[in-house]
């Protein structure tokens, strides 16, 4: 069971969306996560640095029909700090 932790890191509007859905998830295509958040890759590298800095996702890149795409995904780590993230919005909801 995850403790109520509030995260400064995953708490960025557009960070909390990132990690909602790579809950959801096992990998997703930057492309793909990019349309989901309507958001620039700037915004989203941006963004993915600060998770991946803190150790809440993964990024790899693979070669897919002689391109190069980038995968991200949510690590136990991030898991966690994220369902404690949701649990503390909770609690302060009430």
């Amino acid at each position: 069971m995850n403790e109520a932790n509030f995260d400064n890191v995953i708490h960025a509007p557009n960070r909390l969306q990132i990690c909602a859905v790579l809950a959801e998830i096992a990998e997703l295509d930057f492309k793909q996560l990019k349309q989901q958040l309507d958001v620039s890759d700037s915004v989203l590298s941006k963004h993915l640095k600060s998770l991946e800095d803190a150790g809440y996702v993964y990024i790899l890149k693979k070669l897919d029909n002689g391109r190069v795409r980038t995968w991200v995904s949510l690590s136990p780590e991030g898991m966690k700090a994220f369902n404690g993230h949701v649990l503390a919005l909770k609690a302060i909801i009430g």
